[in-house]
């Protein structure tokens, strides 16, 4: 399963302005920024900043406005003439300095370190497009010791799901049942993540996260692959269908009362994100507390950087470790959560022992 996008199409695709309208208008993605950033101006106040992959200049403009004394903008596509403008329109052409070119190629005067970099690189499934790459690029080459990421951390996760509006109105559609084509479809599609929003309430058991990015420490090659093996209990009966992929981003808590997160999981407010779905073929009923266990491996395309290969294997429960506890209905597991709740029980009475032989 995987998401094609070729190195020449890559740069070519971020010069659609209707590309950069969606993005601007996805509130809870603009809003994070502007608020990791102008809720930390004494943080930015007097710092040199780097905004790679600047498209419209916007988060360059949120660190100008948060008082960064420079602000390099890099933008590698065209549209590097409209951030120019932008920035002129917004008079800040005196403190951000827009570059038209990749970020590996840029020489900054002076062999200059900057303070922060903030950069806007998620795609699907967070790594989709892999612009993650140049930022770290970035990182390794400009930013200075102790700098700040902007976010500086990334977590991806995954659930069991349904997928109700994608296969249920075929079983009557304007009075003639489709089951046979909602089959076909299903299985034409599961070759190719669906990029779609899931309702919180067709989520079939609790998320798990697959993968901890740490923007301060990770190397290009950590983000080669990941893969998770897992078992999870569905927390009621339904279809699984599919399992629903999505992520979610740190921003530093410096000067801020509290840490920002940008969240694209079914249970937050909508971005252009959405959430991935990894489609299964066919589907499969299951009971309340049942066992699904999968495993999902997700690697890079060795021929095309850009691209991963999403691989969901479906296990059986029996063969497979469970999380301790597990939420899963099979003996060993209600056992296992027995022991540890009377453990637990064991543990609060000795401390009410020992807190009545104080007062003593």
């Amino acid at each position: 399963m995987e998401m094609n996008i070729s190195q020449s199409d890559y740069f070519t695709n971020y010069e659609d302005l209707e590309i950069h309208r969606l993005m601007l208008e996805d509130d809870p993605r603009t809003d994070s920024y502007r608020r990791a950033i102008l809720e930390n101006t004494s943080y930015f106040k007097g710092k040199v900043v780097m905004d790679v992959g600047c498209g419209t200049g916007i988060l360059s403009i949120f660190c100008a406005q948060a008082g960064a004394k420079k602000v390099y903008a890099i933008e590698a596509s065209n549209l590097s003439n409209l951030a120019t403008n932008i920035v002129k329109e917004n008079n800040f052409e005196e403190v951000i300095e827009v570059i038209h070119s990749k970020v590996e190629d840029v020489k900054l005067p002076n062999d200059m370190k900057v303070d922060a970099i903030v950069s806007e690189w998620m795609g699907f499934y967070l790594l989709h497009e892999g612009m993650l790459d140049s930022v770290l690029v970035a990182r390794d080459r400009f930013l200075k010791e102790g700098g700040e990421m902007f976010p500086e951390s990334a977590v991806i996760y995954v659930a069991p799901c349904s997928v109700p509006q994608l296969y249920n109105k075929w079983t009557n559609f304007h009075g003639v049942a489709l089951s046979t084509f909602a089959k076909q479809l299903r299985a034409s599609k599961s070759s190719k993540p669906e990029i779609m929003q899931i309702s919180p309430e067709d989520l079939l058991g609790a998320e798990v996260a697959m993968a901890w990015i740490n923007l301060r420490e990770d190397t290009v090659n950590d983000l080669n692959s990941y893969s998770i093996q897992h078992v999870v209990g569905s927390s009621k009966m339904g279809q699984y269908q599919g399992l629903c992929v999505w992520f979610e981003c740190n921003f530093p808590q410096l000067s801020s009362e509290s840490r920002i997160i940008l969240s694209t999981g079914p249970e937050a407010k909508l971005t252009h994100w959405k959430q991935t779905v990894i489609l299964l073929p066919e589907e499969q009923n299951v009971e309340e507390q049942e066992p699904i266990a999968f495993q999902l491996d997700m690697n890079r395309d060795v021929n095309s950087p850009r691209r991963y290969n999403l691989e969901l294997t479906l296990l059986d429960p029996e063969e497979v470790d469970h999380p301790i506890p597990c939420t899963c209905d099979m003996t060993k597991c209600i056992l296992m959560k027995t022991v540890m709740l009377q453990h637990a029980l064991n543990q609060n009475n000795i401390i009410e022992d020992e807190i009545i032989e104080d007062d003593e």
